[in-house]
């Protein structure tokens, strides 16, 4: 495992060991970046390959947190389905908006081909198995994304989900061929890796602690004394925020979700998945999982503000287990959770606070494409003046109410996932 990062199998498995220098002295450019999640790399790459010099912060390693150990998925879409989005920013914004998310996507698989990242496997390919008995549903849903956002989704029929997916739990599915996965850990660092190669500056261990955002010139000051001097600062500090700026904190709530890695399973994983895609189910409180290429499971799910329950890799496999219990004695490796940052709208929040001060926040539940997306959107912004960004002005800095909203969240994730079981139970053939 690589030292000061989580325990997680993408740490055990990361192609990078070498930690960068804190920073210890006065750095001028003309962008700071706080944060090196992937929005915050992903800026800082942005920003440099159009020529600014640029300076990113971390307050551990790059990629330490939820950007470096989610499931690794990456498709289209934001956390609300298109149709909320629409009902409030309208038909065609909503659709604006959706081509942003996909331009996210399509971002990282070009990043991954342009550098060599190594971050296989890339496998293209995402099942959204429903857990209720639905298929007119779903039929309904893959009708109106192709004909409203122009996107493309396989229904599947349930006959063929339980050939691929050896579970009762499963009736039928939507598949998305163009989806993708990687392992988000090594795409971290591969960003991290180009920016460098462009002249950007990367500091690992050095927490910001102090700002002064008045002035053309503004400063951030990390823990040991260093300082980074720039026209313009961009926080992409997600879920780890920690009241760093008074605003942006609380404008999110810290949510955690829950991941672990099996031991190999051998052949013994064709008697419960016999595919190689990405896979969710249809639930709010849903399961994502997705078979590794030496025959383990990686499977994740829940949604709650405790940041790391006691038995965590039993209670996960608890969960596994309901699905296939035919993997019963299987055992856990490794078994570890991250912090999302949630906004009340359940959208990206990225934006401009004033003159010179940016931010790019709120991917829970769908970053693996928005926050690249927002990272280059505000690189865009900064180096040429482009202002796609303001899309997202309607999805602002709405205030969570603190621990009141974290456990409004908590009531929230207990109502949905009572929701769903009572669905299941009235949907059941």
């Amino acid at each position: 495992m690589v030292a000061s990062y989580i325990d997680s199998y993408y740490a055990r498995t990361a192609t990078e060991t070498a930690a960068r220098q804190p920073l210890a002295d006065t750095v001028d450019v003309d962008v700071c970046v706080v944060g090196g999640g992937l929005a915050g790399l992903s800026a800082t790459l942005g920003l440099a390959e159009r020529g600014h010099s640029v300076a990113l912060i971390e307050a551990h390693r790059v990629g330490w947190g939820a950007s470096g150990r989610n499931g690794g998925f990456v498709g289209a879409g934001f956390s609300p389905p298109p149709r909320k989005i629409a009902a409030k920013v309208g038909l065609d914004q909503a659709r604006a908006l959706h081509r942003l998310s996909r331009d996210g996507l399509e971002q990282v698989r070009r990043r991954i081909k342009d550098h060599a990242i190594d971050c296989g496997p890339n496998t293209e390919g995402s099942l959204s198995a429903s857990w209720f008995n639905d298929a007119d549903d779903l039929r309904r849903w893959r009708d109106d994304m192709a004909e409203t956002f122009d996107e493309r989704y396989d229904f599947w029929p349930r006959e063929r989900v339980r050939e691929a997916l050896i579970s009762e739990r499963y009736y039928h599915a939507l598949f998305k061929p163009d989806a993708f996965q990687f392992h988000p850990l090594n795409y971290c660092l591969g960003l991290a890796r180009a920016a460098e190669a462009r002249g950007a500056l990367i500091f690992e261990q050095s927490p910001a602690v102090a700002h002064d955002l008045d002035g053309a010139v503004k400063t951030v000051t990390v823990a040991g004394g260093g300082q980074i001097r720039a026209r313009e600062v961009l926080f992409a500090c997600g879920g780890y925020i920690d009241g760093l700026h008074r605003r942006l904190s609380a404008a999110i709530v810290p949510v955690a979700t829950y991941v672990i890695v099996t031991e190999p399973l051998g052949e013994r994983i064709e008697t419960a998945i016999r595919v190689p895609y990405t896979i969710s189910d249809t639930r709010f409180a849903l399961d994502y999982y997705r078979r590794l290429p030496d025959s383990r499971i990686l499977w994740g799910g829940r949604i709650s503000i405790r940041r790391q329950p006691p038995a965590l890799d039993r209670l996960m496999l608890g969960d596994l287990l309901k699905v296939y219990p035919q993997l019963k004695g299987v055992a856990v490796e490794t078994a570890w959770s991250g912090l999302m940052s949630y906004a009340v709208h359940k959208m990206p929040q990225i934006g401009r606070l004033s003159p010179g001060v940016w931010y790019a926040m709120g991917f829970g539940g769908h970053g693996m494409n928005t926050a690249p997306m927002a990272g280059e959107l505000i690189a865009a912004a900064i180096a040429e003046g482009d202002d796609r960004y303001r899309l997202f002005a309607p999805f602002g800095l709405t205030p969570t109410g603190g621990p009141l909203g974290a456990a409004a969240a908590q009531i929230s994730y207990w109502f949905y996932a009572l929701s769903d079981a009572l669905r299941a139970s009235f949907k059941h053939a």
